[in-house]
């Protein structure tokens, strides 16, 4: 008895010592490794700056002049909020479902843990709201792999631990919020509130918050817009733990059962990421300003991540009044063209063959990116072509909205080049800021911007650089005559579109009524060079080609941008400023990071010189081939400007001026053969003008804005009053039959305004 007392006394001594010999080995194991993965030994830890300024990416805000929200720059689409903006629910719903002692550990919870692992995880995970952080910021998804995962969790809990020492348990609760990603491009709780409810996270509800934070455990099954039931369960299942840890009374709870799931489910991405004409210019703006600033302080920011505030001079209802402006001009003229292109059997394109036109359709196709995939997937150039004029189901463009037909993509093509486009940029004259930009008709269709990327002939607009020219080079004033008999320099012989010479003009009749013969005898004095020279002085940066006479009747390609930033200096008085949109940029923090700071500014002429411009351009409105804006639009004040017509109408062009505003448009197609046959509707007195019209006359109504026909352009001190009054025979006589031609066609346009046209612009052939 005595000695199996003592053999079952050793076994209980043996059995002591090994559980507790096992037990100090397994805890040393643990201890070592989780001393191995705070080291670093199992794998590479985030720095200490990493855990103190954790990855959490914010898009940039851009607003307008007036502090509108204009759109975001981003990578994710997330908006950071407070732990103050979070609703009480909110809160005690995560607690309730995912840690309700996270008060009271320091990143891990002993007892979730060893609950999580001998219920083989059915009585949910062991991991804290700290250590689920941690794998949001960086471990990122679990890994399929066991052995992985095991490793993925160490790392979990060494920066659960790290992350416990540096933030309060509100800021972990917020920096979770603000990271989750709920799917549908919501990053971030603001956003997830937009995205399914359509209200601020401050604004939700207790349904709402639960359905939220029911989200957590797996945003793609329990997501609320593809599957309402499985939602209502997962979201009862926290309203039960909310009411189990006595953050809801039995009322509340079961009265909030009965509630059905209910969503306003609106996609963010297209409402707040900037998706307009003017995006690439502005961020090629902000990024030269953010490399200056890492020069300087050797911090880099990210224009998609690091939440910056970008103020624009953009002004959000001069934009939308230019946009309106063109169009309610461009879908009355598409009428006009479609109606036009009825008798042309090689609709759009006018006075080209059948060759030319295949290989416009061709070198078109070579740019979808249908043909693109069908390139790489091997298909024959025969076969894409085959596969090209095989109708589909396809979503076009048209001015009453948008329209989906059955139409092969090869005549969807030829399609898309019968619809008329535009530019049109608006510029502050003293600041160069520019207040609209509408690159195009439709940013959804229609992508290539018409202001900055789009070099077009530029017709007439070019003359009043040439005018500026003379008058500072050779010291003509407006009343100097020059002669209107036919001119020839060598096989160039410019043709005046009234078919009319003899006599002598006035430079302010030259100009009023672009005359050529009066622009190629003011160019051959001159010679290309200082036109050139000038034009490079007032912001032209493309290359001026053909440096040929011909310039001077506009066959250079250049780009509204440019244009209107040269016109922009005879607002301005002969000081040319470079157009910006950029004003400021603040980082998250509201500090400042870089003001707009005006580094182009140069004096290009006298200001007498830019004054008589102006004057000569007034004669072009008062009485020249822009008079229809008095006698048929009926605007008053001071205004100046100049029309542009091209070879066979292919673009039309109008820069506009009153004293503190600048506004050039250019209309045209796609490509240039197609276009109006005729050059009542092909002018850019008929294409671009009527938008500068109804936009000035939406800007004049507007009484919150500095724009209206009181405004006057001032006279320098030098200025010789009498140069105003030119007593001119020829000019007298050309007004009265202008006035002739214009009282026949008034009457044809009262019935019709846009089936004829009030003036008779310039038309010239650069190849003879």
């Amino acid at each position: 008895m005595y000695k199996k007392s003592t053999k079952i006394n050793s076994f209980f001594y043996k059995l002591i010592f090994y559980f507790w010999f096992l037990f100090i080995i397994g805890i040393s194991i643990i201890i070592i490794i989780f001393y191995a993965a705070f080291k670093g030994y199992l794998g590479n830890l985030p720095s200490t700056q990493d855990i103190e300024n954790p990855a959490m990416k914010v898009g940039s805000e851009v607003y307008d002049s007036n502090g509108i929200l204009l759109g975001k720059f981003f990578s994710e689409n997330r908006t950071l909020v407070t732990y103050k903006q979070l609703p009480k629910d909110l809160v005690n719903a995560l607690l309730a479902k995912e840690d309700i002692r996270f008060k009271y550990h320091s990143g891990i919870d002993i007892k979730s843990f060893l609950r999580a692992i001998l219920s083989l995880g059915k009585k949910g995970g062991g991991s804290t709201i700290s250590q689920q952080l941690a794998k949001l910021l960086f471990t990122g998804p679990s890994a399929k792999n066991k052995f992985q995962r095991i490793h993925q969790k160490l790392l979990e809990w060494v920066m659960a631990i790290e992350l416990e020492k540096r933030y309060t348990k509100e800021e972990i609760i917020t920096m979770y919020y603000n990271k989750f990603d709920f799917l549908y491009n919501a990053k971030g709780i603001e956003t997830a509130a937009h995205t399914y409810f359509n209200k601020k996270v401050s604004e939700l509800n207790l349904g709402e918050c639960a359905i939220l934070v029911g989200m957590l455990e797996n945003p793609s099954l329990y997501n609320p817009r593809n599957y309402p039931d499985r939602t209502k369960k997962q979201r009862n299942l926290v309203l039960h733990q909310m009411k189990k840890y006595n953050f809801l009374n039995i009322h509340k709870y079961k009265k909030e059962l009965e509630k059905p799931v209910k969503i306003n489910f609106k996609i963010q991405k297209k409402d707040f990421e900037l998706l307009t004409y003017y995006g690439e210019f502005l961020k090629k703006e902000i990024q030269e300003a953010l490399d200056e600033y890492e020069e300087q302080t050797g911090k880099k920011l990210n224009l998609y991540s690091s939440g910056l505030k970008i103020y624009t001079s953009i002004d959000a209802k001069m934009q939308n009044y230019a946009e309106k402006a063109v169009k309610k001009h461009l879908s009355q003229l598409q009428v006009l063209f479609n109606r036009f292109q009825k008798k042309n059997k090689n609709a759009p394109f006018l006075k080209i063959s059948q060759k030319k036109t295949k290989q416009i359709l061709i070198s078109a196709m070579h740019r979808t990116s249908l043909y693109q995939d069908l390139k790489q997937k091997g298909f024959k150039e025969e076969e894409i072509i085959e596969i090209f004029k095989k109708p589909q189901l396809i979503k076009l463009f048209t001015w009453k909205g948008s329209k989906k037909v059955f139409i092969s993509p090869w005549n969807f093509i030829r399609y898309q080049k019968s619809i008329i486009q535009a530019g049109m940029l608006s510029v502050e004259s003293s600041t160069g800021f520019i207040k609209a930009w509408v690159g195009g008709i439709d940013f959804n269709y229609f992508q290539y911007d018409h202001v900055a990327q789009t070099q077009r002939q530029v017709g007439s607009v070019f003359k009043p650089i040439l005018y500026a020219t003379a008058i500072n080079e050779l010291h003509y004033n407006p009343c100097t005559k020059i002669s209107n008999e036919k001119f020839h320099l060598g096989k160039w012989s410019p043709r005046n579109s009234n078919g009319k010479y003899g006599g002598t003009l006035t430079l302010k009749d030259g100009l009023a009524f672009s005359v050529n013969t009066i622009s190629a005898r003011l160019i051959s004095k001159i010679t290309p060079g200082p036109v050139i020279s000038l034009a490079k002085k007032m912001g032209i940066v493309s290359s001026i080609i053909p440096k040929h006479p011909s310039i001077a009747l506009g066959s250079a390609d250049l780009t509204l941008y440019e244009m209107t930033g040269a016109f922009n200096t005879f607002t301005n008085y002969g000081t040319y400023v470079k157009p910006s949109i950029l004003v400021k940029i603040e980082n998250e923090n509201g500090n400042l990071i870089k003001e707009h700071v005006d580094l182009s500014r140069r004096q290009v002429f006298s200001e007498e010189v830019g004054y008589i411009m102006l004057k000569l351009m007034q004669g072009v409105v008062k009485y020249g081939t822009a008079k229809r804006l008095q006698s048929y639009y009926n605007l008053t004040g001071d205004i100046a400007g100049k029309t542009g017509t091209t070879n066979e109408n292919s673009d039309g062009w109008f820069i506009g001026m009153i004293p503190n505003l600048t506004t050039g448009i250019w209309v045209g197609w796609e490509d240039r053969f197609s276009h109006f046959d005729s050059i009542k509707l092909g002018q850019g007195a008929n294409m671009a003008l009527p938008i500068w019209a109804y936009y000035m006359k939406s800007l004049y109504k507007d009484m919150n804005l500095i724009y209206h026909d009181k405004l006057l352009f001032q006279k320098p001190k030098n200025y010789q009053s009498h140069w105003d009054h030119c007593n001119d025979e020829i000019h007298h006589h050309l007004k009265e039959e202008k006035e002739n031609v214009l009282s026949e066609e008034k009457k044809e346009e009262e019935k019709n305004s846009l089936k004829e046209t009030i003036d008779v612009d310039e038309n010239f052939n650069l190849e003879n």
